[in-house]
């Protein structure tokens, strides 16, 4: 191995760009799985960056040996990994394309920051809307394919899986299944690729006596793609469920433990698709996305996708 990547391993420096609920969980959630020698918050509200750090900090010595401050974007410099939450959050009744007017601005100006001391590294996007502002950031940071990457459909795809081994009270490690496209209205499941423990799922159903069919499928859709807006109705955001799969995408770059997940990335004629940030199973490692698989979908799933692709391509054709 490159005597580069030890350096990198051995130190594991993170910043994250946004110290509100969403980055704050992230960084604790990063703490107490002990993925950063060194984890920085920064945000515009520095004393705010600098409580949650402290009271992050003040944790260590029973869970995890990190070491957590507030900074400035000098820090971004020597990252491995830059993790972007900076933006509003989504309000009860909008769509996160709802936050474009908002969040693309912000996105601009993070991103401008960020090339002042950027040295290396993979920059992680998960302000929303996630799709639109991946594509815009990687397009702003010019870096090589995959190194500017989004959290995209992961969440939703946890979510599915969750809702997956609810019905069938199987252990979700057996469950394999993706959610893709927009992380949004027209993301959709991959039905043909979902299966228990290596069975199709039609076939382990059909084994074990469970119902599987059109009407199944729709209720676990509709209580997956309803599941942030009911939460964010409830208790006004989201942010322990999102922290949780960021940690994972960490550990995958941070410790190349490559991993498959379905996140955001600028396609470049996967599936004939090109020129837009959308979801699709990928490989993810210490370059970021290293690669993007290209399943066999059925007709109908690949309509989906490429439908998906050109809502994305018509709003950033907007922001022009």
């Amino acid at each position: 191995m490159d005597r580069s990547l030890y350096s990198m391993i051995d130190n594991r420096k993170v910043a994250v760009i946004g110290s509100g609920y969403v980055g704050a969980s992230i960084a604790y959630a990063l703490t107490i799985k002990d993925l950063a020698s060194e984890i920085v918050l920064i945000d515009v509200n520095t004393e705010r960056a600098a409580g949650e750090a402290r009271d992050i900090q003040h944790g260590i010595p029973y869970m995890g040996t990190s070491s957590v401050r507030a900074g400035t974007y000098s820090d971004c410099s020597d990252c491995n990994l830059i993790i972007i939450t900076a933006g509003r959050a989504r309000r009860p009744g909008e769509t996160r394309l709802d936050m474009i007017s908002d969040n693309i601005g912000i996105m601009k100006s993070v991103i401008k920051r960020v090339k002042e001391y950027y040295t290396r590294g993979v920059i992680l996007v998960v302000s929303n809307p996630v799709d639109i502002l991946t594509y815009k950031a990687a397009e702003w940071m010019d870096l090589p394919n995959g190194k500017v990457f989004g959290t995209g459909c992961i969440l939703d795809t946890s979510r599915l899986v969750r809702a997956i081994a609810d019905y069938t009270d199987i252990n979700i490690e057996a469950i394999k299944c993706s959610i893709v496209g927009e992380h949004g209205d027209t993301q959709f499941p991959l039905w043909s690729r979902l299966a228990i423990a290596g069975i199709p799922m039609d076939e382990y159903c059909s084994n074990v006596g469970l119902e599987w069919g059109k009407k199944q499928k729709q209720a676990l859709y509709d209580e997956v793609k309803n599941m942030g807006a009911s939460i964010i109705g409830a208790k006004g955001r989201t942010h322990y469920g999102i922290a949780t799969c960021v940690c994972s995408l960490a550990d995958a770059v941070l410790n190349q433990r490559l991993t498959i997940a379905p996140v955001s990335s600028p396609m470049q004629g996967e599936y004939g698709i090109s020129d837009v940030a959308i979801s699709v199973p990928s490989i993810v490692g210490v370059s970021g996305v290293e690669r993007r698989l290209e399943e066999r979908l059925t007709r109908g799933e690949l309509q989906n996708l490429r439908r998906s692709a050109a809502k994305m391509r018509e709003t950033l054709d907007k922001l022009h």
